[in-house]
């Protein structure tokens, strides 16, 4: 049994943040203005990625550039809930790769996963991995069983993935127990991303000394701005 590490204040042990922090623009609301602001601020802090959606993805090329100085773009696929075809997945893939996405984010197939097929989980999966840009699986932890889970984590890993995703942000925030659950079943194969609620330092602390390599938030420059703030 998992048991979480006791720690007075998780803020105040963060190692150097910017690595570790994936920006999430995924509001499908917001103007070109606000997108370019947005992501300016995520290059000012040097976050490790940008991820976005494939209809905000060009203008983000765009904006970051080319070069390698700049944040990973990472394109989010299937987004939010994983639930088209294998083979629009896979084009939606190709698009992305085609106009600059560097790394995929991809919500798998749970409808196979909920009937059992592993297998038909596991091939698309793979055959986004052959695209030969790193692959993470969004999973969805709140609500998978701990079969569903364990299949999932299996079949991901087998098929290529670089990385799984607690959640894809929509369900309850991330803790450090379902970290802890995940790190269990990987057993070093792959990193860890964890998603959703990250709003404070505190959170972040205590999601990154349970284990995560990666934090997924729409407040990744907040989170970077109040670091460097002197405590009250």
């Amino acid at each position: 049994m998992t048991s979480r590490p006791a720690m007075a204040d998780p803020a105040q042990e963060l190692p150097d943040l910017p690595p570790r922090l994936d920006q999430a623009i995924l509001d499908p609301l917001l103007t070109r203005d606000q997108l370019q602001a947005l992501c300016d601020s995520g290059i000012q802090e040097s976050v490790r990625a940008i991820c976005t959606t494939p209809r905000q993805l060009p203008l983000l090329r765009e904006r970051i550039g080319t070069t390698d100085a700049g944040p990973s773009l990472v394109a989010a696929i299937g987004f939010p809930f994983g639930a088209i075809p294998a083979e629009l997945k896979l084009a939606e893939a190709e698009w992305c790769a085609a106009h600059g996405a560097q790394e995929l984010d991809v919500v798998p197939d749970f409808s196979a996963l909920a009937h059992g097929d592993s297998g038909a989980f596991a091939e698309e999966l793979a055959a986004l991995c052959e695209l030969g840009l790193p692959v993470r699986a969004v999973l969805d932890m709140a609500r998978l069983e701990s079969e569903q889970l364990e299949l999932a984590v299996e079949a991901a890993i087998d098929a290529g993935a670089a990385g799984l995703q607690t959640s894809n942000g929509f369900g309850p925030a991330c803790h450090a127990d379902q970290i802890l659950a995940l790190k269990q079943l990987i057993r070093k194969r792959c990193a860890i991303k964890a998603a959703g609620g990250i709003h404070s330092l505190s959170h972040a602390g205590e999601l990154l000394l349970a284990g995560a390599d990666l934090l997924g938030t729409s407040s990744a420059p907040a989170l970077l701005q109040a670091q460097r703030r002197p405590a009250a």
